[in-house]
This record gives C-alpha cells, sequence and structure tokens, in this order.
C-alpha cells in the first residue's frame, strides 16, 4: 500500500509540473505516453519484457523493461529511486 501512495505521488507531482490535472489519465482523448522505469511490480500496463505476457507482469518496482501510459511529456520527469522515467526501455541491475 505505501508503494502504491508513493507511486501516485510521484505521478501526480510529475502531472503537476507539467500542469495537467490527475484526472488527465483516465481522459481518452489526452495524449499519452509510454514511460519506462516507473512502474510499480505487477503494476505495469503491458510488455514486461521476454516470458511474460503483459499488464501486471512486471515482477520488480522500476522494471526497466516495462512501461505505464503517463501524460505525455511528463515521463522524463517522474523521478523513481533509480533515476528519472524513460521514453524507450532502460538497463537496470
Amino acid at each position: 500500500m505505501k508503494r502504491s501512495m508513493m507511486m501516485a505521488a510521484v505521478l501526480t507531482t510529475a502531472m503537476a509540473q507539467a500542469g495537467m490535472a490527475t484526472s488527465a489519465l483516465a481522459a481518452d482523448d489526452e495524449a499519452m505516453e509510454k514511460c519506462y522505469g516507473v512502474a510499480l511490480a505487477g503494476e505495469n500496463d503491458c510488455k514486461a519484457g521476454p516470458g511474460t505476457t503483459c499488464a501486471g507482469t512486471s515482477t520488480v518496482d522500476y522494471q526497466g523493461n516495462a512501461w505505464t501510459l503517463v501524460p505525455e511529456g511528463t515521463c522524463t520527469s517522474i523521478e523513481t529511486p533509480h533515476g528519472m522515467g524513460s521514453l524507450s526501455e532502460v538497463e537496470r541491475p
């Protein structure tokens, strides 16, 4: 629960910096982008690497090859314990 609250705070901060309301995540007409390395374990939107199926299959927090949809322009401003969000897959030790 604490991790989910932390991720929500991170996303809220990023959206506020971009001048968007948190409801933008649900807006169908809002431009969204894939953001790698920001999802918590089991909370990715899709593609969690070889041997996985899709949404909810990431196995570790901030998995570098798992992505979450975020409002366009906010990904690289999302801070994680491993650095910032990325528009492409990232290597994680």
